[in-house]
């Protein structure tokens, strides 16, 4: 499956910004994820969710100011992002896990990658 990333720019701290990950394959066969990576920074696990949606992961920092949803009718996974910080700055993928089962937060553990978008968020 081929994924893009898409919805990035620039926004002012405490604004919100909605990315979206087109996939060219049937997605709801895939637990989804969003990495993000900052500058000088190693690719960091975001969040993620399961095949159906039932079941979403985050890491810490993310937990309570970011959403993720997805329409697998549109091959369409979402990460809505709220109260966005300067330490939110990264280049977002997206990315389709290798095997079903857990949720996986290992950037190892998914298959398929997005190009990357591109969030700045300036203080």
């Amino acid at each position: 499956v081929q994924l893009q990333a898409s919805g990035g720019g620039l926004v002012q701290a405490g604004g919100s910004l909605r990315l979206s990950c087109a996939a060219s394959g049937r997605m709801g066969t895939y637990i989804m994820g969003w990495f993000r990576q900052g500058p000088g920074s190693e690719r960091a696990f975001v969040g993620a969710i399961s095949e159906r949606g039932y079941t979403t992961k985050y890491t810490d920092s993310a937990k309570g100011r970011f959403t993720i949803s997805r329409d697998n009718a549109k091959n369409t996974m979402y990460l809505r992002m709220n109260d966005l910080q300067p330490d939110d700055t990264a280049v977002y993928y997206c990315a389709a896990q290798s095997i079903s089962g857990t949720v996986a937060t290992e950037s190892q553990d998914y298959r398929f990658w997005g190009q990357g978008t591109q969030v700045t968020v300036s203080s």
